[in-house]
């Protein structure tokens, strides 16, 4: 994705119809962003092929199907370089229950999302996987009590009126 795609206010209105509920029919988002359908599916693709979207999924309640237990994991490494960071955000891609894992500045290297169907499995991942990880130095755990706001993608409204779109 070389060069930054040029979105007008079509475009953002696509994007957030989509973020609202990924799974609207071609004919209702183009009734709501106010084009006919064949265009809106050529700038969904366009969207779609310049990489601003990058995929669709369902979002559901985790504790609803089995995932009793949600926690993060701030994740200390004992070298940083580039080589290091890369193998660490390679090992967090085979870890099932590693949800989403962020590179962070400060304290910690790196913040993990992370969830287990109780205590037991979590800790195991943590003793077992995450500390005997090769370059871990130091791993510090919260576990999660209630999820209060989640949101998937951005405030993509807020970027549009600063457009002026």
């Amino acid at each position: 994705m070389g060069v930054k795609p040029q979105l007008d206010h079509i475009d953002w209105k696509i994007l957030q119809q989509l973020q609202a509920n990924g799974r609207i029919s071609n004919v209702d988002l183009s009734r709501a962003v106010g084009i006919s359908a064949p265009p809106c599916l050529r700038r969904v693709r366009a969207l779609e092929e310049a990489g601003i979207i990058e995929g669709y999924v369902a979002q559901f309640n985790e504790k609803a199907i089995g995932f009793e237990l949600m926690a993060f994991a701030m994740v200390s490494l004992t070298a940083q370089s580039e080589m290091d960071l890369m193998a660490f955000e390679a090992q967090c891609q085979e870890w099932a229950l590693v949800r989403s894992c962020y590179m962070l500045s400060g304290e910690v290297d790196f913040i993990l999302q992370c969830v287990a169907p109780d205590l037991g499995a979590f800790q195991n991942f943590i003793i077992k996987e995450l500390t005997a990880t090769a370059n871990v130095a130091g791993v510090k755990t919260s576990l999660v009590i209630r999820r209060s706001k989640f949101l998937a993608g951005g405030p993509i409204e807020v970027l549009a009126i600063e457009k002026g779109l």
